[in-house]
């Protein structure tokens, strides 16, 4: 085992540079995008081959993109096939799922012939995917599933967007989500629309946070990938709920140009994946500086992803591909259920047997209160600011979610400051009694990582029937770790050797039976799940 590229990078000078960002907003240094041109060079996409399971061998849809990728490039797999299975996959069990707020199915198809011609530059060469409702797309309509952008139809892609398609990425159509990514998927009056792919008869039984659309649809195959964007967990979460790899990187790290912002100090955009190993070929191709976007300048270089989520040793024994030490905070093993406290354990466990050093560390000093409630509030008035003119003219546009925009307009300054001040103290005490004793570390939820901008991977552990609302069906349990500044590729590197020795990740949920299927058709809309406010509000604390 060797260390991590990530292991030089001096922690001092992340801890600057968040500094720097919190007073550029106070300074009005936020995104505005406002024209197309240029989006900087993303980090090249490397291309893989691998040993393709039976099940992907029969069904496209079931393929990883590494899988797709190996069968392309063997000729085993057109990308009009792989493409048209996706769209016919759409066709059976979206009306159920609502996974997608758009779909271009014909788009895609026609995107795929022009590329079946060419030979496979990268990975994702002809893969279909799913892009959040709030990444800026060329002609196709961006609404953040919002009445304020109902109209909206960009003239130009994200970053993020521009540089999947660059690297050959084929958009099936935008995926739902909650109304300017403020809670579960629904509409802007609050009714649930994306359900989870595990439990689709039930509604009820939540999805994971504001990602939930790109998430469902792949986790009920209807895209190979997907990206969503993060403030409040709405990456890791979803994964967690839907049995997915969800990374969110550290600050920076991928460029938020072209995105309908929620709160520019804690905005991420990343990858909602099958595995380690497609979340990292996806990262090649979003990482990297873009001129459009400074936070993403002046940065160390991306890693190799796809290495790092590829474990070392023979293929009977799997090792972890550096050297890590795992850090078990107090609050991993405790809470939840029986069943997945056993499955955390678990987790332990195995990836001890991949080589990575388990120790167990204390909470940094006074924890509680620095991710406490009030201080994660003082996001709010971020949140509110660039929306100023559309809440002094038609609240309504706000629909379920106002009464935490309003939030945002009666925090005082002397509030946001102070919380500006335990944001860099909850960074400092991170860096220095986390991670000056471990490499990865063990989180309870993605709260403290999101606040400061650091990377943290969320993965499947194990299935329980003992879940909040599951009425008994089988769902996926999951796992958070983080990491410090740039090291996704020790959290890439860990999952990827936990990955190799389970199969959790693998696991595919039910279709929605026919049955469901009709009542969904029959159903009054009037009898639908419905969000009040107050479930917003406590959604989005």
């Amino acid at each position: 085992m060797t260390a991590a590229p990530s292991d030089g990078y001096d922690r001092r000078h992340f801890l600057q540079r968040t500094a720097a960002l919190s007073a550029a907003v106070t300074a009005g240094s936020v995104l505005a995008p406002a024209a197309a041109a240029g989006h900087g060079r993303a980090a090249s996409v490397p291309f893989v081959t691998v040993e393709v399971r039976p099940e992907a061998l029969v069904d496209p849809t079931e393929a990883t993109i590494a899988e797709a990728a190996t069968l392309i490039a063997r000729r085993k797999l057109s990308i009009v096939d792989l493409v048209q299975a996706h769209i016919d996959r759409h066709a059976a069990v979206d009306g159920v799922l609502q996974a997608f707020n758009a779909f271009v199915g014909d788009q895609a198809l026609a995107a795929a012939k022009r590329l079946r011609w060419k030979r496979p530059a990268s990975a994702l060469y002809g893969i279909p995917l799913c892009i959040k409702d709030n990444y800026y797309t060329r002609g196709i309509p961006t609404t953040a599933n919002s009445l304020v952008y109902q109209d909206f139809v960009p003239a130009y892609d994200a970053t993020c967007v521009a540089r999947l398609i660059g690297a050959g990425g084929i958009v099936l159509g935008k995926g739902q989500m909650g109304p300017l990514a403020t809670t579960r998927a629904t509409t802007p009056s609050g009714v649930v629309t994306t359900r989870n792919a595990w439990t689709p008869g039930n509604p009820a039984y939540d999805p994971g946070g504001s990602s939930t659309g790109p998430a469902c649809s792949v986790a009920s195959r209807q895209a190979t990938s997907s990206i969503g964007t993060q403030t409040g967990g709405s990456i890791v979460n979803p994964s967690l709920q839907q049995g997915l790899t969800g990374l969110k990187p550290t600050m920076g790290r991928t460029s938020l140009f072209g995105v309908i912002p929620l709160t520019y100090t804690r905005d991420h955009c990343g990858p909602l994946a099958r595995d380690a190993l497609d979340a990292a070929i996806m990262l090649c191709a979003l990482a990297g500086p873009d001129e459009h976007d400074p936070r993403t300048r002046g940065l160390p270089a991306p890693s190799d992803y796809v290495k790092a989520a590829i474990p070392a040793g023979a293929r009977h024994r799997p090792r972890v591909r550096y050297r890590t030490t795992l850090g078990v905070l107090p609050d991993f093993l405790t809470g939840g259920t029986a069943t997945s406290r056993a499955l955390r354990q678990g987790f332990l466990d195995q990836i001890a047997s991949t080589g990575v050093k388990v120790v167990t560390i204390p909470l940094p000093d006074d924890w509680a209160e620095l991710v406490g409630t009030q201080f994660n509030n003082v996001r709010l008035p971020e949140r509110s600011e660039p929306f100023l003119d559309t809440l002094r003219t038609d609240v309504r546009q706000f629909g379920v979610s106002l009464s935490s925009w309003v939030q945002g307009l009666f925090l005082t300054g002397d509030t946001f400051l102070k919380g500006q001040r335990m944001k860099y103290l909850l960074l400092k005490r991170t860096l220095e009694q986390i991670f000056t004793k471990c490499d990865v570390v063990t989180q309870s939820s993605n709260q403290p990582f999101d606040i400061i901008g650091l990377p943290e991977i969320a993965f499947p552990v194990g299935f329980s029937t003992e879940q909040g609302q599951a009425n008994g069906a089988s769902v996926p349990v999951g796992a958070i770790l983080g990491a410090g500044p740039y090291a996704e590729d020790r959290l890439l590197a860990v999952v990827g050797a936990y990955q190799a020795v389970t199969d959790w990740h693998l696991r595919r949920p039910p279709d929605p039976p026919a049955a469901t299927r009709a009542r969904i058709r029959a159903a009054d809309a009037a009898d639908a799940l419905q969000l009040t406010p107050e479930d917003v509000v406590e959604q989005t604390q």
